[in-house]
């Protein structure tokens, strides 16, 4: 069975919590702070598998966790880390939040390894605390908080170029003869069922990817039928070849099928409306005489639009040559990148830190010093990774949206002037 949709839930791991220890050795007296720190838990992992092409891993199982950071021990011993969760999928395959839908990854291309939730930081241990005033700290910092999310897996194929078309037009029959692809051929509604994927290898043409999408119908934007099943695997071809029944086999105009399916493919995606198409009038080779008059009918309605028409008959051959290489010149004038979707929900920032409070305040011993605390910059920190660039750069838009930026500057910070939280220590620059 092809699986090409998902929903789970996945959790990362909770960070270790700090300890609360003091050195007790034979003739040291009052030995001071050596509790260690908690180990970070795990992240949750999404990485790409060239063996698979399907969802089907994930239809059975629905949760998924990784480990979690154990707590730290005495004698300044660090807790162990949690075990990461490498999750493997098909490339192709976008990541997203499950209630909204909006992108957390999109892992094709270069993009084949992506952590979507990061474990949590380990909590300090009670060494961190001692100071000239405070020599017998009897607290640790508690190890953050794991990340749970629901998301929505969709195995969108990638494809330079899709087939589309009414069912029973001649779309798998097309593949078999132009790859070596065998989808199940017969005559009746939805043969296929799922995507075919196939490298055109036809008579010195040859070096793209060519996706038969199942058959539509009318409706099949708003879901009707398998609608929505089929057309997310569209949306990352470059090129649409829109295969026509230009025999009337099963009743209908060509003409008007065309028109339906365009308007059917303008309502789901205006961008896949948009793309370069080539119209492939099929089965010319069952209308005899009325051949030229039919193709010429087609070619009067949609190349004055700029859709070039071919005749061919997917079953002997006729015409697919001089089609084929009118895809491929098409593809040549075209970006080579694949359409690639970029991530719109970021779960450590709209997880952790929604609603939670915070507090700005100006250091009672050093003027220049701003302390910033509360939950929200906690576990903040405790999720980002702030020794990589990206990861700062994600802190630095964090204060800005989040308006902690604003109340700084209320409280009257300067450039030059320190801001710590938590340990951390920044100058502060507009």
């Amino acid at each position: 069975m092809f699986a090409d949709r998902a929903k789970i839930i996945i959790r990362s791991g909770r960070g270790g919590d700090g300890c609360v220890s003091f050195r007790r050795e034979m003739y040291v007296a009052n030995g001071g702070p050596d509790g260690g720190d908690g180990g970070k838990g795990g992240d949750i992992i999404f990485q790409v598998d060239d063996g698979l092409n399907t969802l089907i891993d994930f239809r059975h199982k629905r949760k998924f966790a990784a480990g979690n950071g154990e707590p730290g021990r005495k004698r300044r011993c660090h807790g162990a880390n949690g075990k990461d969760l490498i999750l493997k999928v098909p490339a192709g395959t976008v990541v997203m939040e499950a209630q909204s839908g909006r992108v957390i990854a999109d892992l094709s291309g270069d993009n084949r390894r992506q952590v979507i939730l990061r474990g949590g930081k380990g909590g300090n241990g009670n060494m961190h605390y001692a100071t000239s005033t405070m020599q017998v700290p009897k607290y640790a910092q508690a190890g953050v908080a794991a990340l749970e999310l629901e998301v929505l897996l969709e195995l969108k194929v990638i494809a330079d170029v899709g087939l589309v078309g009414f069912p029973n037009v001649g779309k798998s029959t097309f593949l078999s003869r132009v790859t070596h692809a065998r989808p199940k051929v017969a005559n009746y509604p939805f043969t296929t069922l799922n995507p075919h994927l196939g490298v055109v290898d036809y008579q010195e043409v040859d070096g793209f990817v060519i996706a038969d999408i199942p058959g539509l119908i009318e409706g099949a934007s708003q879901g009707t039928g398998l609608g929505h099943e089929f057309l997310r695997h569209i949306e990352r071809t470059r090129v649409l070849i829109h295969l026509v029944d230009a025999a009337s086999a099963e009743g209908r105009d060509p003409v008007e099928d065309i028109y339906k399916i365009n308007e059917e493919l303008k309502l789901y995606n205006q961008d896949i409306a948009a793309r370069p198409q080539i119209i492939a009038a099929n089965k010319i080779d069952a209308l005899g005489p009325d051949a030229q008059e039919t193709l010429e009918r087609i070619r009067q309605e949609f190349e004055p639009k700029g859709i070039p028409v071919y005749g061919i008959s997917a079953v002997s051959g006729q015409g697919v040559k001089e089609l084929l290489w009118a895809v491929k010149d098409l593809l040549s004038t075209l970006p080579k990148e694949s359409v690639t979707f970029e991530q719109e929900f970021f779960p450590e920032e709209e997880i952790v830190v929604e609603n939670l409070p915070y507090t700005v305040e100006r250091s009672e011993r050093e003027e220049d010093t701003f302390i910033v605390e509360g939950p929200k910059i906690e576990k903040m920190l405790g999720y980002t990774n702030l020794d990589s660039e990206k990861g700062f750069a994600f802190f630095q838009n964090f204060l800005k949206d989040s308006g902690i930026l604003a109340d700084l500057e209320k409280a009257g910070v300067q450039d030059g002037d320190t801001v710590r939280m938590y340990g951390f220590a920044f100058e502060y620059y507009k």
